[in-house]
C-alpha cells in the first residue's frame, strides 16, 4: 500500500497512545476502530499514510502493577527494591503488554506498521517534553508552589485536578458535631459540621455565611449556635431559644477553643482560632458552620492566603499523622474515627456522630480513598490559556458541541500541576540550588550535558529516568550545587507532546510540517478534555502556536448490554480476546462503527447476535448463492458487460440503491460519520438479499440455455453489487470483505488486486441512481411483506398458490409501482393475479346496524320491527345515504319511514374469505379461497420441496440430473402430479416423473392429508 500510494497526497493521523498495562477490553476497540476505519478508508483513496501507533509507557498505572507482582504495600519498598530496578520492571511491563496489544490490534484488523510504532517513554519523547518545558520556564510559567490536593496514601503522590474526573464514589462514613466554646461568650458554643473527622486536629478557623440566620438551642445548660435551616434536618426545633437570633456576620472576629488545642502542632494556632467570612458556606447540611483546616481542604487553603490563616500539614505522605499530634501521631489518618470522637468525648466537646452519604474521591488507578494533604509541587501557570483557546477554536469538533466543552474546562481549569513523587515517568528537568533555592530548566539532552558538573558519567548511557538522571549535578550561579528535583512529570505530558516527538519535530522540521497539524485524531470523550486533548491543545500552544489535530472525533464509553458500566467486580466486563472469539472482529467492529459516537454503546452478545444474524451471515449468505451458481454456471466476469438499459428493472433499482450507498459513504466518510454509511449497508444488505436475490432466484436456478442474457444479467448484477458494496465497507469489517474479494475476483483475475484493501474506494455512479424506480421498489417490497405476513396470519403457506390480491390505493404513485412490478408481486406472493382498484367497490357489502337509543322515541312499540327492517337496508341504499346523504327506506308496520345516520350505522363488510391488512397507504386483500386447481398445484410445489430436500441429504450437487419415481395411494395427489408433471420434473433435474409402487427404503413424505413415497437416482 505504502507503495501504491507513495505518491499520493498525504493524510495525516495521529493515534492517541494506548496505555501497555494490561490486556484490551472491548472498550479500547471502540475506538481504534475507528482509528482503523478511516485510516483505510483514505488508503484506499490514494493518500499517503504514516500507520503509527502509540503507546502509553510511563506513570502511576505502571508503577502500581508492578508493584503487585512484587507484592510491594508502599513506597519504602520500592526503595528498599532499588529505583533503578524497580524502573527497568516498569519498561518491561509496558513493552510486554505493548507487544501483546500489538497483536490484539492486527486481531481486530488494526492496520498499522507495528514496527515503527512510537513508545512515550523513549528519549526522544522524554527529551522534547523538555523542550516544552523549557519554553514555559522561559516565559516564566513555572513555580514551584504549595497547596493542598488530593493525595493518594498508597501511592504516596498527589492527583492533579485532571485525574479527578472519575475518581468519585458515593460512600457513607461518620460525620460529626463538635461543640467549640466561644471564649468571648461563657455559656456560649459553636455547632461544627464536618465529614472528615480525621482533619480536626489540624483545625485553624470555622466559616459562617455573613448572610444566614443563626439561631441557638439549648444543650447541658449551653446555647449552641446554627443556622435556622439546619435545625429542622438536625430536629433540633424543640430546643430553639426564640430569642436568640443573628446574623452570620455577627459571628464573625469571635475566638473559640480549638477541638484539639492540647496538642503540640497546635502551640502557634491555637490563640488564633476564630469565625471567619465565607459565602461558599450553605445550611443545606450540616449546621451552617464549617471547620476549616487549611492543611486538609483545597477551599481551606485558598481561604488560608485570602485571610493569612496559618496552615497545619498533620499528615505524611502514606496518609500517616506526623509528630505533634499526640496519641495519633504514627496511625493513619482514616482509621482515627473513633479515636478522634473518644477525645472529643472526653473533652466534652462532642455534640452529635451521625452517618452521611456523600461521593469521594478515591484514587484513579488503585481505588483507595484520597485525603488531602498540604505539599509543595510543581505547577505551570495557566495565564495564557487565551492562547489556548484561539487554537481551539481553529479545529473542528465531532460532535460540535466538543468544542464548548473544552473552552469551558479552559475558563475554569487551575494551574496545571505537573509533579508526581514517584518514580516511573518523565524525570523533570528542573535543577535547584540547595543554597539560594533558584532552580532552572533544562531544555535538551545537550543543554544538560553542558551544563553538567558531576555525574554525568553515571548518566551517560541511561535513559532520562530515575535514578540515574538525579546523578547530575549543576552549578548555580551563586556557586551551590543544583540537583535535580525527585518528582517526575504527570503523564499526560507524555501523550501530549506526540505531535512533535513522533513527527521528527527535532531532526526534520520540513517532514514535521508535512504531516503536523493531524487530519484527524479520536479518542474517548470523557476526560479527556481535561487529559489528552487539553495536554495537545496546549502543549502545541506553547511549542509553535498551531492546532495539533484538524478534526477531532470523540466517542463515548462502552457499557454492557443493558446500559451498566463494565466493572470486573461487577461479572460484567469483557476483554478484547473473549469477545473476539465469541462473536468475530468484523462483529466488534461493525457494532462500534453503526454507533452514534455521542452516544454511549450498549456492547454484549446479544447485539452481537443479532448483527451476526442480521448483517454478517445475510451477507455470507448472499456471496454464498452467488458463488455456487456462478461457478456452477461457469458465469466468466470478464465477459462483455450487458447494458444497464437492457437489463430488468429489478436489476437497475439494486444498481441505484448500491450507488446510492456509495455516494453516502463518499460523503459521511471524509466528515468522520460512518455511521451513515453502516446504517445504511443494513438496509442494502436486506434490500440485496431478502428482496432482490428473492426476486431473481429462477433466473439463477433454471438452465442456461445457450445465449442467456437474462441470466448473464443477473450474474453481472449481482456479482457488481458484491465486489462494489465489498469495496465500500472494506474499511469497517475488513475480513468477511478480503475474503469475497480474493474469492470471486483476485482468484478469477490475477491483474486485480490480491486484496481488496489494495483496491480503490468505489465511487457513485450518479446515473444509476433512479429516485422514482427505488421509491417505487420498496413500495413493492413493502407490500409483498405485508401480504406474506397476511399468509402466515391465514397460516397459508407460499407454496400453495392462491387466487388474487386485490391492492386498494387511491395514489396513482403507488398504483404504478404495483403495476411496474407486477411479476416480482405475484411470484413471490404465489398468486395468479393482482387486482389494483382505486376503491373497494365491488369487494365491500355495506350492512345497516340500528342505533337503538335513537329508535325507541321514534318507533317506541315498533322499534324492533324498525331494527329488523334497518339491518335489511340494501348496498345499494346505504351507498347512495353514505355518499350523498339521500335517505334509505324502510316499511315498518305496514308504513314507509325515511331513516338516516341518526338512525343507523354503517358498517363496511368484505368476504371471509379475504384477509384485509393496510401498508404504506394501500389497503391489500388476500383471497384465501382454495379452488380445487390451486390444491393441486401446491401439492406439486410441496413434492418439490421434499425432492430437493433428498437432492440435498443425499448429497448431490445444484447440477446433478437424477431419475425419479413416486408412488401415492391417494387419486387426488396422484391426479395433481401428473397434472403438473413437466413442472415436478424440471425443478427438480429429473428426466421425468416416474409412477411405480412403493418400496423399502423410498423416503415418505406428507402432503395434505397424504402419503407419497419418493426415490431418486444419479442419471449415469
Amino acid at each position: 500500500m505504502r507503495a501504491q500510494n507513495a505518491s499520493g497526497p498525504i493524510w495525516s493521523f495521529l493515534d492517541g497512545p494506548i496505555t501497555a498495562n494490561n490486556p484490551m477490553g472491548v472498550h479500547h476497540a471502540w475506538g481504534r476502530t475507528y482509528k482503523d476505519c478511516y485510516q483505510r478508508f483514505h488508503a484506499m483513496k490514494g493518500h499517503r499514510l504514516r500507520y503509527q501507533n502509540g503507546f502509553d509507557c510511563q506513570g502511576l498505572w505502571v508503577e502500581v502493577e508492578v508493584e503487585k507482582e512484587l507484592g510491594f504495600e508502599t513506597k519504602r519498598d520500592i526503595e528498599t527494591f532499588g529505583i533503578g530496578n524497580f524502573v527497568e520492571r516498569c519498561k518491561q511491563r509496558a513493552s510486554r503488554f505493548a507487544a501483546i496489544q500489538s497483536e490484539q490490534s492486527v486481531r481486530l484488523g488494526y492496520w498499522m506498521d507495528w514496527s515503527d510504532s512510537y513508545y512515550t517513554m523513549s528519549d526522544e519523547n522524554n527529551y522534547t517534553i523538555w523542550a516544552f518545558l523549557k519554553k514555559c520556564h522561559n516565559e516564566g510559567l513555572i513555580y514551584r508552589g504549595r497547596d493542598s490536593m488530593p493525595w493518594c496514601p498508597r501511592c504516596g503522590t498527589g492527583i492533579s485536578q485532571h485525574e479527578m474526573h472519575e475518581s468519585y464514589k458515593e460512600v457513607t462514613e461518620d460525620s460529626v458535631i463538635v461543640a467549640l466554646p466561644l471564649r468571648e461568650r461563657p455559656g456560649e458554643r459553636l455547632l461544627v459540621w464536618t465529614t472528615t473527622p480525621w482533619t480536626l486536629p489540624a483545625n485553624v478557623a470555622c466559616a459562617v455565611h455573613p448572610e444566614l440566620e443563626y439561631v441557638a438551642v439549648k444543650r447541658d445548660g449551653d446555647l449552641c449556635w446554627l443556622s435556622a435551616g439546619s435545625v429542622g434536618p438536625l430536629k433540633l426545633a424543640s430546643q430553639v431559644v426564640d430569642s436568640r437570633r443573628l446574623k452570620g456576620a455577627d459571628l464573625v472576629g469571635l475566638t473559640y477553643d480549638g477541638p484539639f488545642d492540647e496538642l503540640d502542632a497546635q502551640s502557634e494556632t491555637r490563640l488564633q482560632h476564630r469565625v471567619i467570612a465565607w459565602e461558599m458556606v450553605s445550611d443545606a447540611e450540616g449546621t451552617g458552620i464549617v471547620h476549616i483546616a487549611p492543611g486538609c481542604g483545597r477551599e481551606d487553603f485558598e481561604l488560608s492566603r485570602e485571610l493569612g490563616l496559618t496552615v497545619l500539614a498533620p499528615i505524611d505522605e502514606s496518609g500517616v499523622y506526623i509528630a505533634g499530634y499526640g496519641q495519633l501521631a504514627g496511625r493513619a489518618a482514616r482509621e482515627v474515627a473513633s479515636a478522634v470522637f473518644e477525645s472529643l468525648t472526653g473533652k466534652g466537646l462532642l455534640f452529635r456522630v451521625f452517618p452521611y452519604t456523600h461521593n469521594y474521591p478515591h484514587c484513579w488507578r488503585c481505588k483507595t480513598a484520597l485525603l488531602f494533604r498540604n505539599v509543595e509541587e510543581w505547577f505551570i501557570d495557566m495565564k495564557w490559556r487565551d492562547r489556548i483557546k484561539d487554537v481551539v477554536r481553529q479545529i473542528k469538533w465531532i460532535p460540535d458541541w466538543g468544542m464548548s466543552q473544552e473552552l469551558d474546562w479552559l475558563d475554569n481549569m487551575r494551574d496545571w500541576m505537573i509533579s508526581k513523587k514517584r518514580y516511573w515517568g518523565l524525570a523533570l528537568p528542573f535543577w535547584v540550588c540547595s543554597e539560594c533555592r533558584a532552580f532552572d530548566v533544562m531544555g535538551s539532552k545537550d543543554e544538560l550535558q553542558q551544563r553538567a558538573a558531576e555525574g554525568w558519567e553515571a548518566f551517560e548511557g541511561h535513559s532520562p529516568h530515575r535514578p540515574w538522571i538525579d546523578e547530575v549535578t549543576l552549578m548555580c550561579a551563586c556557586g551551590g550545587t543544583m540537583r535535580r528535583v525527585k518528582d517526575v512529570g504527570n503523564p499526560w505530558l507524555d501523550a501530549g507532546i506526540v505531535p512533535y516527538s513522533t513527527a521528527k519535530y527535532n531532526t526534520d522540521r520540513e517532514y514535521w510540517a508535512e504531516w503536523i497539524p493531524a487530519d484527524l485524531v479520536t479518542e474517548c470523550f470523557p476526560g479527556q478534555f481535561r487529559n489528552w486533548f487539553y495536554a495537545l491543545l496546549a502543549m502545541s500552544t506553547m511549542m509553535e502556536g498551531i492546532p495539533p489535530f484538524r478534526t477531532l472525533l470523540g466517542h463515548a464509553l462502552v457499557k454492557d448490554e443493558h446500559g451498566a458500566e463494565m466493572h470486573k467486580s461487577a461479572g460484567n466486563a469483557i476483554w478484547f480476546e473473549e469477545a473476539a472469539e465469541k462473536m468475530g472482529c468484523d462483529t466488534m467492529r461493525w457494532m462500534y462503527c453503526r454507533q452514534a459516537p455521542a452516544n454511549n454503546l450498549n456492547f454484549g452478545y446479544t447485539p452481537g447476535e443479532h448483527v451476526q444474524r442480521k448483517v454478517l451471515s445475510t451477507l455470507w449468505n448472499t456471496y454464498a448463492f452467488f458463488s455456487n451458481y456462478a461457478r456452477a454456471d461457469g458465469f466468466d466476469p470478464s465477459a462483455p458487460q450487458i447494458p444497464y438499459t437492457d437489463r430488468p428493472e429489478v436489476d437497475r433499482w439494486i444498481l441505484g440503491e448500491l450507488h446510492r450507498m456509495v455516494r453516502t459513504a463518499n460523503e459521511r466518510l471524509p466528515e468522520y460519520d460512518v455511521a451513515a454509511l453502516v446504517r445504511q449497508a443494513e438496509a442494502f444488505v436486506e434490500d440485496l438479499s431478502n428482496t432482490y436475490v428473492r426476486f431473481n432466484r429462477r433466473r439463477f436456478w433454471r438452465a442456461k440455455a445457450g445465449s442467456d442474457q437474462d441470466k448473464l444479467a443477473a450474474y453481472q448484477t449481482l456479482y457488481e453489487c458484491l465486489t462494489v458494496f465489498c469495496r465500500a465497507l472494506a474499511p469497517v469489517i475488513p475480513f468477511v470483505t478480503d475474503h469475497v474479494w480474493r474469492s470471486i475476483v483476485s482468484a478469477q483475475d490475477p491483474a486485480a488486486p490480491q486484496s481488496i484493501h489494495l483496491a480503490s474506494y468505489p465511487g457513485a455512479d450518479e446515473a444509476l441512481i433512479d429516485e422514482a424506480l427505488s421509491q417505487q421498489m420498496h413500495v413493492t417490497a413493502s407490500a409483498i411483506s405485508a401480504v406474506l405476513a397476511l399468509r402466515n396470519e391465514r397460516q397459508m403457506r407460499v407454496r400453495q398458490p392462491l387466487a388474487r390480491v386485490v391492492a386498494v390505493t387511491g395514489d396513482e404513485t403507488w398504483a404504478q409501482a404495483l403495476r411496474r412490478f407486477e411479476g416480482e408481486l405475484l411470484r413471490e406472493l404465489n398468486v395468479k393475479r393482482i387486482d389494483i382498484q382505486p376503491t373497494l367497490e365491488g369487494i365491500e357489502t355495506l350492512k345497516a346496524a340500528p342505533e337503538f337509543r335513537a329508535l325507541g322515541p321514534r318507533f317506541r312499540a315498533n322499534a324492533n320491527a324498525a331494527a329488523e327492517a334497518i339491518r335489511g337496508i340494501s348496498h345499494e341504499q346505504l351507498v347512495r345515504l353514505r355518499d350523498a346523504g339521500e335517505p334509505a327506506r324502510i316499511t315498518v308496520a305496514g308504513e314507509e319511514h325515511e331513516v338516516g345516520l341518526d338512525l343507523l350505522q354503517i358498517k363496511p363488510e368484505i368476504p371471509a374469505s379475504l384477509a384485509a391488512t393496510d401498508e404504506a397507504g394501500i389497503k391489500l386483500l388476500l383471497d384465501t379461497e382454495l379452488m380445487p386447481e390451486l390444491l393441486a398445484e401446491g401439492w406439486a410445489r410441496d413434492a418439490v420441496r421434499h425432492i430437493q430436500q433428498l437432492r440435498k441429504d443425499s448429497g448431490l450437487s445444484i447440477t446433478d440430473r437424477i431419475t425419479l419415481t413416486v408412488a401415492t395411494e391417494a387419486p387426488e395427489l396422484r391426479a395433481a402430479l401428473e397434472a403438473w408433471a413437466g413442472y415436478v420434473a424440471g425443478e427438480t433435474l429429473a428426466d421425468a416423473l416416474a409412477f411405480g409402487d412403493a418400496a423399502d427404503g423410498d423416503t415418505v413424505a406428507e402432503i395434505g392429508q397424504a402419503s407419497l413415497a419418493l426415490r431418486i437416482g444419479l442419471r449415469e
